[in-house]
């Protein structure tokens, strides 16, 4: 998503919902084992799962990072419709599956901060 298209103020009972959905997302989640964090604000809410793999929540559409397309230089996305949140939580539960068999203890420090901690 365009971070310019997205409106600085929503209607308090939009962010309800941003957030509602992300809630389920996280729950189902946890039905996979994997914990995460929901947060919101700005007409959008986040459920940060892994390194490197955040959901954003719109209230209608999950969508999270898949990839890199080196030939047009961006990021690739997923999305799945918010009103499905444990089908969207298995695809999240392989990307996060995917990330964590490919990436090293050096990725996870380093991507921590100076210290180890984030």
């Amino acid at each position: 998503m365009n971070p310019s298209r997205v409106p600085t103020h929503t209607h308090p009972a939009e962010d309800t919902t941003q957030r509602l959905h992300a809630e389920l997302l996280r729950d189902a989640l946890a039905q996979e084992d994997i914990a995460a964090d929901v947060h919101d604000g700005y007409g959008l809410a986040l459920v940060s799962v892994w390194v490197g793999l955040v959901v954003w929540c719109d209230g209608h559409r999950f969508w999270w990072r898949t990839g890199w397309d080196p030939e047009h230089k961006r990021a690739v996305y997923v999305w799945h419709p918010a009103i499905e949140p444990v089908r969207a939580a298995r695809r999240v539960a392989f990307r996060c599956a995917d990330l964590r068999a490919n990436q090293t203890i050096s990725d996870l420090t380093s991507a921590a901060g100076p210290g180890g901690t984030s």
